[in-house]
């Protein structure tokens, strides 16, 4: 018996130093690990560098999702200084308020509906944003062809062109671009750099670009010439396009203002005759009226806004 005590002792405290170092291994490995992620993560995004993100747990939970990764480009694309976990926080309280505000001020049947438009507000909220980027994209998209024009005349390769670009030009396409200069220092194909940027921000005028820079890098030929070329052409379509958004904008705010006038009545009825949304939305009929309506309302703002769109 005295033979096995030793050996189970020594047996025991040898399980308990290696658990211990397992235990130690394990989570210095998952720290080490978290740290990464979202270094890489976050080292492509605009925004002031060494912000202390918010939500981490929750970040890491929703970049595991679909759902996760398609509002990560998503925001890639808008520029914003978000990361989806702080994304889905900050909807989720906007949500709640709307909610909240919307029972209290109008009826509790309204509650419901305002948080559905809430988040229907911060998808709206993206596109818009991602939007705008992209218009403020092209209409740099005649100065970058100019840039990329005059470095390759002055014999410089594609690469470096790029490179020059991304520090010369301001936001987003010094952004923009400079992340497609970084994808090319760490092994990229100017193909795959330039096509992710069309993906990323896709315009007609992008992927001409982007075609013609991939074209010339892979058959060679009269890169300047090109470019020149498409210079003349962009300013030609940056006009055309100032034209027709300045024709379409009566149109534009009409869209809004047909839904704000409904809004508007609701709560001036509710106002004149305190408590009518109460005893409105009490019976079902009321309640079907009342969606009715709105689904009316947003029939007719999609509606204006598909005959304002024009494509050019």
């Amino acid at each position: 018996m005295d033979n096995l005590a030793l050996p189970t002792i020594g047996a025991t405290l040898l399980a308990g130093v290696l658990a211990v170092a397992g235990t130690h291994a394990y989570s210095s490995g998952r720290a080490q690990h978290r740290e990464l992620v979202d270094r890489l993560s976050h080292s492509g995004q605009p925004g002031p560098a060494g912000r202390r993100r918010r939500f981490a747990g929750i970040d890491r939970r929703v970049r595991r999702t679909g759902a996760g990764r398609r509002i990560e480009l998503k925001l890639a694309a808008t520029g914003l200084d978000l990361t989806p976990g702080e994304f889905l926080v900050h909807m989720a309280v906007a949500v709640a308020g709307l909610w909240l505000l919307a029972s209290s001020v109008l009826a509790p049947f309204f509650g419901p509906v305002a948080g559905l438009v809430g988040l229907w507000s911060a998808n709206a909220f993206l596109t818009w944003q991602r939007n705008r980027r992209i218009e403020a994209f092209i209409a740099q998209l005649p100065e970058l062809s100019r840039v990329l024009a005059n470095a390759t005349r002055a014999g410089l390769a594609l690469r470096t062109a790029l490179s020059m670009a991304a520090e010369e030009m301001d936001a987003p396409a010094g952004d923009e671009i400079g992340r497609v200069a970084a994808q090319l220092a760490v092994g990229h194909s100017i193909e795959d750099a330039l096509n992710e940027l069309a993906e990323r921000l896709p315009s007609r005028e992008l992927v001409v670009l982007v075609t013609t820079l991939v074209l010339a890098n892979r058959a060679g030929g009269a890169v300047v010439s090109s470019l020149q070329n498409l210079t003349r052409t962009l300013e030609e379509r940056k006009e055309t396009r100032r034209e027709v958004r300045t024709q379409l904008s009566q149109v534009n705010v009409t869209a809004y203002t047909v839904p704000a006038i409904g809004l508007g009545s609701m709560l001036l009825i509710d106002t004149i005759e305190p408590g009518a949304l109460d005893r409105v939305t009490g019976s079902f009929a009321g309640q079907v009226a009342v969606v009715v309506s709105m689904a009316l309302y947003v029939l007719g703002f999609v509606a204006i806004r598909r005959i304002s769109r024009i494509d050019v």
